[in-house]
């Protein structure tokens, strides 16, 4: 692992994993601006140490000189059911401004570059656990956005020496600390279910009991945050050190290799909490895979990175702790 100082660019670092990864890169004594409009983010999630810029990603290149050593992007739109409704906006933010932040990156020099994927680019798989190798098929304008600018990555390393490295999440979930999934609306469940514990919602909605998996529920491959960012943080090791040399853009999957159903993920809440989290069986939701689970292979073996936090009850306690801890300070 390097442990020169560096200096990074963080797009989107005031948001749920760009903060939480800025927060790593801050206590391995590298400096961090991150760059943010807050129209998901918020302020007071920038880590104290961490110079702010408010402003757009498209806008990138009044700030971005040679002085940075390279660029963690984050700042996507991320809702799939608005990404249906208006495809328009992820068509502009997400690879549009991608593109403006690839040239501003061109023209400054700064040639190492870490993005937020995601495994929508998947769609429903045909196998799992699910390699880099597996078909992408994305089936919403948010996914394939983000598969755009993938490919986009891609010419970019190979025209303009470009060392990229492109990690595809599946479920992110915990918190660090004072830094956790703050959505609006959440749409993501352990939050969902912590909301029904801390009584600010009667119920969480099982969406369909009928698939075949052991107890008939979705399954789903949770990974913690800080998991997450570790992994980010070896991606800019191995380009700094030459594993991912100039010109290479390397795809991971990132996730526990491990599933966990919606009824264990609501038991494990429960447990957790010591809270009753009531039920409501509900239709199976329109292309709703029955498991996606990601095999990680790519990036213990190309990054070194291997999850340090795998349990499930660990990443719902962390979680647990940041949803009171909100509201204790009355911002819940």
């Amino acid at each position: 692992m390097s442990t020169e100082t560096k200096k990074y660019l963080v797009t989107g670092g005031a948001g749920y994993v760009g903060s939480v990864v800025a927060a790593h890169l801050l206590e391995r004594g590298h400096r961090v601006t991150v760059l943010d409009d807050l129209s998901t983010g918020f302020a007071e999630a920038v880590p104290a140490g961490a110079e702010f810029v408010e402003g757009r990603v498209q806008d990138a290149a009044k700030w971005l000189d040679g002085t940075y050593d390279g660029v963690l992007h984050f700042a996507a739109f991320s809702q799939v059911g608005e990404s249906v409704a208006r495809p328009e906006k992820y068509w502009e933010n997400n690879v549009g401004g991608t593109m403006a932040l690839l040239a501003a990156m061109r023209s400054a020099g700064v040639r190492r570059f870490v993005f937020s994927s995601t495994a929508a680019t998947y769609g429903e798989p045909e196998t799992v656990p699910i390699t880099e190798t597996a078909p992408t098929a994305p089936t919403s304008p948010y996914g394939a956005s983000k598969l755009a600018v993938d490919h986009m990555i891609g010419g970019e390393c190979a025209a303009h020496g470009l060392a990229a490295v492109s990690l595809r999440y599946f479920n992110v979930a915990g918190a660090y600390g004072p830094l956790g999934e703050r959505h609006a609306p959440e749409s993501h469940l352990i939050p969902l279910v912590l909301q029904v514990a801390l009584g600010e919602r009667e119920a969480i909605s099982v969406y369909g009991e009928d698939y075949p998996t052991p107890d008939g529920t979705c399954v789903r491959d949770y990974i913690h945050v800080a998991d997450l960012a570790e992994a980010h943080v070896l991606a800019l090791d191995a380009m700094t050190v030459g594993s991912v040399p100039a010109g290479e853009h390397l795809v991971c999957n990132l996730g526990n290799g491990n599933g966990f159903s919606v009824r264990e993920v609501v038991e494990t809440v429960r447990k957790v909490t010591g809270h009753p989290v009531p039920e409501i069986t509900a239709e199976r939701r329109p292309g709703d895979p029955a498991v996606l689970v990601a095999s990680a292979d790519a990036a213990r073996e190309r990054l070194g990175w291997t999850p340090s936090r795998p349990d499930l009850a660990a990443v719902v306690a962390d979680a647990w702790a940041f949803a009171r801890l909100r509201r204790e300070e009355g911002s819940a």
